[in-house]
């Protein structure tokens, strides 16, 4: 993303589609970023690790190696900002992929417009926890609410004094909803603080990823006491 020397964005496009695949480069670097791309999954490995791009548009349908995989195998090794492209009958796909730790979709078709604003935000947001680590560093801050540990420095949260896995995404929405415990948070304001955009569309995001937190955190994750659902509002994280 944009350094302190003003340098492009380095953006990775992961499309076998040529023609999509030509629409976004077009636009991005109409926008300013530098494109990078690839047209399969063995590709994508390859160009992320040796390029090390600021953010990845992935596409799930792939030769070789299908973008499912792809984002597991990445996310093992990096905090790369991942947005899925998936087709409108991929839904099991769009939850897995969240799952193995994708930090959006988006469904075919979609608007140009969109793309580029959520590109933009999630940069955005990547450059905000970039200063927010750096600031840490200085000022280590742990976050405790009864058997839940957070330490933002190192990134870690552990549950009844054992280390728990967390995707990043799953990381930031945790440590938000700790920050303002007891308070209550419609979906699209989680999709505003956390995913950092205003998203008009499909709120389903941040029901998966509470499910899964759920699942790490809750003793019984089908009757939450914690991450608690407020009927016809949204959620909060119960004290």
């Amino acid at each position: 993303m944009p350094d302190i020397l003003n340098k492009p964005a380095r953006v990775l496009v992961v499309e076998d589609d040529q023609t999509l695949s030509g629409v976004l480069k077009y636009n991005l670097s109409k926008e300013g970023y530098l494109v990078l791309s690839a047209v399969d999954g063995a590709q994508a490995l390859e160009v992320a690790r040796t390029e090390n791009p600021d953010i990845i548009l992935l596409d799930i349908m792939m030769p070789k190696l299908n973008g499912l995989e792809v984002c597991r195998i990445l996310r093992k090794e990096s905090n790369i900002p991942i947005l899925m492209l998936t087709a409108k009958s991929e839904e099991v796909d769009r939850v897995v992929g969240l799952e193995l730790g994708a930090d959006d979709y988006m469904s075919k078709p979609f608007g140009v417009h969109e793309l580029m604003a959520r590109v933009k935000a999630m940069l955005r947001r990547c450059q905000m926890n970039q200063t927010d680590n750096t600031k840490a560093e200085a000022n280590s801050i742990i976050l405790r609410t009864g058997n839940i540990e957070i330490d933002e420095l190192r990134h870690t949260i552990s549950v009844n004094d054992k280390f728990i896995e967390f995707t990043p995404r799953e990381f930031e929405l945790m440590a938000f909803l700790i920050r303002n415990r007891g308070r209550v948070f419609r979906r699209e304001q989680l999709l505003d603080k956390v995913w950092g955009y205003d998203y008009a569309g499909d709120t389903r995001t941040v029901d998966v990823h509470i499910s899964w937190l759920r699942q790490k955190i809750e003793n019984n994750p089908q009757k939450p006491t914690r991450l608690v659902t407020i009927r016809g509002v949204g959620y909060k994280f119960e004290e």
